[in-house]
């Protein structure tokens, strides 16, 4: 198969998947004739390909996906005027100390935020598959220790924690947060 055929392959496969698509997935395409640094080249080019377009090709945590550009958001809109969920300030802050300090307890977010935490704060964080429990701290009543997903970074357009803004004060990372949720 040459180069533009399996670019095509490439580009059909992800315009149709729901959800990224890991690179070793994307090889299973090919019936493992092409090596992952191939698929990789072929992604990369398409990515050029589609530079000038309104969609990109974006790798994310969980794999590769094509998305809309930031810029035509305001466009589509018009087709579908859904408001993006609003989070509270507390949700906010709870989910960026997680994001920044993680691991980290309920005890831990209470130190930072100087007030108890919501049990529907974790409740609404873990539904939107955004924190997890990893683990529990080896210490009284082992509490448990709260981390993101990769569900998270790929809704934030992530492909990891490194990508987050590096920020001074928790106030920032909650600001940063909620412009990011609200693209």
């Amino acid at each position: 198969m040459n180069i533009q055929d399996s670019k095509r392959v490439l580009e059909t496969a992800l315009i149709c998947a729901l959800q990224p698509v890991a690179v070793r997935d994307l090889r299973l395409l090919f019936d493992d004739a092409l090596d992952a640094e191939a698929v990789k080249r072929l992604l990369l080019e398409l990515q050029q390909d589609w530079a000038q377009r309104g969609v990109e090709l974006v790798q994310v945590a969980t794999g590769w996906r094509f998305q809309s550009r930031p810029e035509m958001r305001p466009f589509l809109d018009r087709l579908h005027p859904e408001k993006p969920p609003r989070y509270s300030r507390a949700t906010l802050e709870t989910l960026a100390i997680i994001a920044y300090r993680q691991p980290v307890t309920r005890g831990d977010i209470e130190d930072i935020r100087g007030v108890v935490v919501n049990s529907l704060i974790i409740k609404q964080l873990e539904d939107r598959g955004w924190i997890e429990v990893i683990g529990h701290r080896e210490s009284i009543g082992r509490p448990a220790l709260f981390a993101t997903t990769r569900q998270f970074l790929d809704d934030l357009g992530l492909q990891s924690l490194n990508q987050l803004p590096l920020l001074d004060s928790q106030d920032l990372a909650t600001d940063a947060l909620q412009a990011t949720l609200a693209l």
